[in-house]
């Protein structure tokens, strides 16, 4: 039996709900050839989005999907080595035609292939090293390939935030796009998990991925789309949830979808026929006791200014932060402290910040806080 809800791990075929107009504009671009960028909070669906797509273009003969996730790379070689070696890897069709490509494209490099027994995987590639020097002519490599092949590529980075990481940065993408943005027979979608370094990157003129590609900017799923998906999976197992509950679950987590999909499971695994409020709290509970550990290692690393600062935003006053007053009363030092500190919460990824307003990242810890307020004292 399939199991009802799905969180941790991207939401594919029944698991996936709503994203129609995302989805109609993902194809179209990806059908047309144009770069995307993804843009929105974490665990919202970026990766379910993109895998969708992949789904629905199964059939296109003329376009191939390369996929990579750059969650590892802490240098530019590391880059190279990813690119190029997933590039090689995944428009190879058969054994024979992946060394084919290695000693044709990669001539300059020096690729490892190890031999395996078993069936499912009897080629293990990888390139050892890839210095610098041969920087243009890895990222060139899916043009050469696709217009050899007469396909169009499209590659898809995930994590992509971690090249604004690495030293020397801006040079950096400033190679990437000078070689990418001549590219005829490629495009990229390019997304990842820290939104405000994302922003950066493609929203800044000064940065220069700006204006690389389509922004595709994704909101919460509206909850009308989630009474349908939740309560049809409680009917399927002989048990009702009313449409409040619902309303409920998604109200507690702020609509986020990966957190609407656990907490409908902790309430759907309690249930033996009807939901009620005693199981839905219970439910609560479990899914801040699964958080804690994370949770209090991320206290833990603060310093005072940063647990001030957390709990004026517990107190609403976000919007007034800068007041003397309100950085008197909850000791924030001075106006310029305070833009020190949202710059580390930003970047331990705990705050999202637009324009006056300071949010926290993770819905569920506020309420972990609200029950922790020890922590303060």
């Amino acid at each position: 039996m399939n199991t009802p809800f799905i969180y941790g791990v991207a939401a594919e075929q029944m698991y996936f709900t709503d994203r129609e107009n995302e989805t109609k504009r993902l194809l179209l671009n990806f059908e047309n050839g144009l770069n995307t960028i993804i843009i929105s909070p974490r665990r919202w669906g970026k990766t379910s989005l993109v895998n969708r797509v992949f789904e629905l273009m199964k059939d296109h003969q003329q376009i191939h999907i390369v996929r990579m996730d750059a969650f590892s790379v802490r240098t530019q070689e590391d880059f190279y080595r990813l690119f190029a070696t997933e590039i090689i890897k995944q428009t190879a069709t058969r054994t024979e035609e992946l060394l084919e490509n290695a000693k044709r494209f990669l001539s300059s490099l020096v690729p490892v292939v190890t031999m395996s027994a078993d069936p499912m995987n009897p080629v293990s590639f990888s390139l050892k090293s890839v210095n610098r020097e041969y920087g243009e002519d890895v990222l060139t490599l899916p043009e050469r390939i696709a217009k050899e092949k007469g396909i169009h590529l499209i590659i898809c980075i995930d994590e992509f935030q971690q090249i604004g990481e690495l030293s020397d940065s801006v040079t950096f993408q400033k190679k990437l796009r000078s070689v990418w943005q001549h590219q005829h027979a490629v495009s990229y979608c390019l997304y990842g998990s820290k939104r405000h370094l994302l922003m950066n990157m493609f929203g800044k003129r000064s940065y220069p991925f700006y204006k690389f590609g389509d922004m595709l900017f994704l909101e919460r799923i509206p909850i009308e789309y989630w009474y349908e998906y939740i309560q049809s999976r409680f009917i399927q197992a002989g048990k009702h949830i009313d449409a409040p509950f619902v309303d409920d679950i998604y109200t507690y987590v702020d609509g986020n979808s990966s957190y609407v999909q656990q907490l409908s499971w902790l309430v759907w695994a309690r249930t033996d026929k009807e939901v009620n409020a005693e199981i839905l709290s219970e439910a609560k509970q479990d899914l801040l006791h699964q958080n804690h550990a994370l949770f209090m290692e991320q206290i833990n690393s603060l310093t005072s200014y940063q647990l001030h600062f957390i709990r004026a935003i517990m107190a609403g006053k976000a919007s007034e932060i800068n007041r003397k007053e309100i950085i008197e009363e909850f000791e924030l030092g001075s106006s310029a402290n305070i833009a020190t500190i949202k710059k580390a919460l930003q970047k331990k990824e705990l705050i999202e910040i637009e324009g006056k307003n300071i949010s926290f990242s993770d819905p569920i810890f506020i309420h972990w806080l609200r029950q922790n307020t020890y922590l303060f004292s």
